[in-house]
């Protein structure tokens, strides 16, 4: 009998988490062997235990969940990450596209499209939602966002978009700082870069933006 594809599922939801787990305790062919709270949880996981799958929520606190795919790339290359969200906008969607995730999914999918993912994933082929797949164009060398589609937000960096997201939830410099480790100057300069970069020189206007854009929830 071949190997149960080992998975690693991190979200911030208890109750996500369990269900999940629920789910996929159900089929013969999978098994979760480690569950996280956040993207560094996971990136440890996946570190320690070389899982094929990660299925990871977007929106957590802490580290950026793209940074920690970054992470399980380099620790554990043979690891396939899949993001499921409650939010499919194109920031997000050209994010995951950059650290070649293998799917996108939406919390609105039926359960069944996350074990159909997963088993696509170890397999080594990609799964998005449907939703995602109108804002991509599928090519040769790979899956790429719809030109048409990339608004003012895709011009940040990782780093910056990770920052806008905070400062739509209300964090001061002070607290972002700690939160991703690094210091109030180094936050201060990717704030300056944000506002420049968007046109927007307010914290109160940068974090409508965000909302509009899916970046933080409203």
């Amino acid at each position: 009998m071949n190997r149960p594809i080992s998975v690693v599922l991190a979200d911030d939801h208890a109750l996500v988490r369990s269900m999940l787990r629920k789910q996929l305790d159900d089929e013969q062919d999978i098994r979760v062997v480690a569950v996280a709270n956040d993207a560094d949880e996971a990136a440890a996981a996946a570190a320690r235990l070389s899982p094929d799958v990660v299925v990871m929520d977007i929106d957590m606190p802490g580290t950026s969940c793209f940074e920690a795919a970054r992470t399980i790339r380099r620790t554990s290359p043979g690891t396939q990450v899949l993001f499921l969200s409650a939010f499919f906008n194109d920031a997000y969607i050209d994010q995951a596209l950059a650290v070649a995730a293998a799917g996108f999914l939406t919390k609105s999918e039926p359960p069944e499209s996350v074990t159909a993912a997963i088993r696509t994933a170890h397999a080594g082929g990609r799964h998005f939602s449907a939703e995602v797949k109108t804002r991509i164009v599928l090519e040769q060398d790979g899956p790429r966002l719809c030109g048409a589609a990339r608004s003012r937000a895709a011009t940040l960096s990782d780093r910056e978009l990770e920052v806008l997201r905070y400062i739509a939830r209300g964090l001061s410099q002070k607290q972002i700082a700690r939160l991703i480790h690094r210091s109030e100057g180094t936050i201060h300069k990717h704030s300056k870069n944000i506002m420049a970069k968007l046109a927007i020189h307010d914290r109160v206007e940068l974090a409508r933006f965000a909302i509009r854009e899916g970046l933080a929830e409203a």
